[in-house]
């Protein structure tokens, strides 16, 4: 069976009954953009629809139903006020309320003397029960109220009566689709068939059929992680099929740099080389995802692999998010370049016309072995001699189009550069599959020896003073120390310190000299002199936003203070802490709070002081905070997921996982009968993105 059977589910939002022009954007801010998106919209709640004969005795907070008549009317005195309506059922009478409504509105419903039965919460004001904004049936024109009816998400200007409406055009116009799950797993789980679990999902009759792990649900869960993963597989087998090129390298510029340095290969840092080494030596395109903790050497791998590439007479590309980062970089591998003796370059937006140009022309003549830069190298004016590898810092600030874009060239037709990706943030095994499942993974899990550990202490902000104290010590010993605040300025609505007035009082209590600042609004020469002055340790504190969460490396520094630390998030605190401990001196964080904390806040930042594992951390702030909040649907190309959870269905996630890689195993190109229907599933739960992945199979 053909994906054609779900077009009359792709239509328009606008022919389901209810929306039109003025309501499309309301039903858009549910997601509903389209006919079929009305299915996959999940109730919140249950109401009790069945006729009651009075609201008498009903306790506050109760959403019933009851049949009434329409006794009065009383418009509101002052602005602001709310429309009363007295009605009476079969014991009392009691109000209906509404807040700015039209009254000629309310008069066509409610008209004194009408009959209606009305829907919604009982309140109790002055001793009076009173019924805000209920859904209004009319018996002469509508069946009356009965059974239950689902809740769905509210929106401003949208009653639940259309929504729901809408939502059973929707399930009238889906079609009878193919089984895509094996009966014996559908049996096994004891879930329902496909239409029985949406109709289910949109039926609830009791808090129970909310529940993530309803059977209607999980089963609905499943087909959206499988849907996801299968489009995932589908793409990496058609990357796995795509030309590249084997580079292999006689390993003779690697023996240098391994010689050079003053330590031995982490176990893990030896896997991920290897690992990288055999995908480079295959004639396709590699993509690898390279990940790990704060200092677990991740730059030194992504060196190493570049090596190779030029080893096998090619070039090599690093590219970083901004412009500190990539002259980090730059000046970090300085020493191994040298040790290998390979010709190295930096390339940025902010170049001289004429240094970008001889940059350029180098590239593409090769006499330049590896260049760093920013988004500049993906200009359609960079052309490179032979690009071999190009390794991405920081992926998820760049776009996947513009990581192939710099991929792409290589030696063109059709031949693309191998492309290692790095992460600086461990990332939850959940979101790993759920994020990255197209990618090989190579993960950093240990530390080079003689890193210290770091001191954590939790401080209040009531003992500002004496941290400066210790601080004025500290630096007077010779310790560099860098002080993190969440603002650039003084803020009217958040009791929090700015960066400028924050250096402003330390430069007062420290020394003007000895406090540098640096934060994402000043100008880039200025930035850079800031961090210069900290590194060279003319400035012996650096004061910071988040600009420094990564990247900025400076042994020599210590101390980190964090201050209003409760504001953010447990894998950012890790990041900024990493910052110090990056040499074999013990060094300390301070995080400073305003109390009194909540109860998140405080388990937040005590795992911080228990752990310094970033895998561990990662794994607290997803279960703290969530998937969504964790790193950003935007941010992070984390999937947009409409009945899935995360946080509750990680388990289904990783047996989708494992089911996709069986089914594109057995049937790569989905041409089998059950391919045929697993192809129904992409098109109805990745519709935007189903083209792409169906032509990879």
């Amino acid at each position: 069976m053909r994906p054609e059977i779900l077009f009359p589910l792709f239509a328009d939002a606008k022919t389901l009954p209810g929306v039109g022009p003025k309501t499309a954007p309301l039903f858009a801010k549910l997601g509903i953009e389209k006919v079929g998106d009305a299915l996959f919209l999940p109730p919140t709640g249950v109401i009790d629809r069945r006729v009651r004969p009075s609201v008498q005795g009903v306790m506050e907070g109760t959403t019933l139903c009851v049949k009434v008549e329409v006794v009065s009317h009383s418009a509101p005195r002052r602005p602001g006020s709310p429309y009363r309506i007295t009605v009476k059922d079969g014991a009392l009478d009691f109000v209906l309320v509404f807040f700015r409504p039209a009254p000629e509105w309310l008069n066509r419903i409610l008209p004194v003397g009408g009959t209606r039965y009305v829907c919604g919460k009982i309140e109790h004001y002055d001793g009076i029960a009173q019924m805000p904004h209920p859904e209004v049936f009319d018996p002469e024109k509508e069946d009356a109220p009965d059974g239950f009816a689902a809740v769905y998400p509210a929106t401003a200007g949208l009653g639940q009566k259309v929504i729901a409406k809408a939502v059973q055009a929707a399930l009238a116009e889906t079609p009878d689709l193919p089984e895509w799950l094996d009966p014996a797993w559908l049996k096994k789980r004891e879930w329902p068939g496909w239409r029985e679990a949406v109709e289910a999902l949109h039926a609830p009759v009791s808090p129970a059929d909310l529940d993530a792990a309803s059977p209607a649900r999980e089963r609905l869960a499943y087909d959206e992680l499988l849907s996801h993963q299968l489009a995932l597989v589908l793409i990496r087998a058609k990357r796995r099929r795509a030309k590249g090129r084997a580079s292999t390298g006689d390993g003779q510029l690697r023996d240098k740099v391994l010689a050079s340095l003053p330590f031995d290969l982490t176990g893990a840092q030896e896997r991920a080389i290897e690992a990288i080494a055999k995908d480079m030596a295959e004639p396709k395109r590699m993509l690898r995802l390279l990940q790990g903790d704060v200092g677990a050497g991740k730059t030194l791998v992504a060196f190493m692999a570049m090596l190779i590439a030029v080893e096998s007479g090619g070039q090599a590309a690093l590219m970083a998010p901004t412009e500190i980062l990539a002259r980090q970089h730059h000046a970090g591998l300085g020493a191994l370049a040298e040790a290998a003796g390979v010709r190295l370059a930096i390339l940025t937006g902010k170049d001289k016309a004429a240094e970008r140009r001889e940059t350029q022309a180098a590239l593409e003549a090769g006499e330049i072995d590896i260049v760093v830069g920013t988004h500049a190298l993906f200009q359609k004016t960079v052309a490179f001699r032979d690009l071999r590898m190009v390794v991405v810092d920081e992926q998820h600030r760049f776009g996947v189009d513009q990581r192939n874009e710099l991929a792409d060239k290589g030696q063109g037709d059709g031949v693309g550069a191998d492309i290692l990706v790095m992460s600086a943030t461990p990332i939850p095994r959940t979101l790993a599959l759920a994020s990255y499942g197209d990618m090989d993974v190579s993960t950093l899990d240990e530390k080079p020896p003689g890193r210290q550990p770091i001191d954590t202490r939790m401080v209040s902000l009531s003992r500002y003073d004496d941290v400066v104290d210790s601080l004025r010590r500290a630096i007077g010993e010779g310790a560099r120390a860098y002080w993190i605040c969440p603002l650039v300025e003084e803020s009217d609505t958040l009791d929090v310190a700015a960066a400028e007035d924050r250096a402003r009082v330390l430069r007062h209590a420290l020394g003007q000299e000895a406090v540098a600042m640096a934060h994402g609004r000043q100008k880039s020469g200025e930035k850079d002199a800031a961090m210069e002055a900290f590194r060279t340790g003319a400035a012996q504190v650096l004061v910071a936003t988040t600009v420094v969460e990564v990247g900025v490396d400076v042994p020599e520094a210590t101390i980190m203070v964090i201050e209003h630390a409760e504001r953010f998030g447990l894998a950012q605190l890790h990041q900024l802490r990493g910052r110090v401990g990056r040499g074999s001196a013990r060094s300390s964080c301070v995080l400073l709070y305003q109390g009194p904390l909540g109860d998140t806040a405080r388990e937040r930042l005590g795992v911080l002081r228990e752990t310094e594992d970033g895998f561990r951390i990662a794994e607290e702030d997803l279960r703290l905070r969530g998937a969504g909040d964790l790193l950003g649907v935007k941010q992070a190309g984390l999937p947009r997921m409409k009945i899935a959870d995360l946080d509750v269905h990680g388990d289904l996630l990783a047996v989708a996982r494992d089911d996709a890689k069986l089914i594109v195993t057995r049937d790569e190109g989905l041409a089998s009968e059950r391919g045929q229907a697993l192809r129904v599933l992409l098109y109805l739960m990745e519709r935007d993105e189903s083209v792409r992945y169906l032509s990879a199979a």
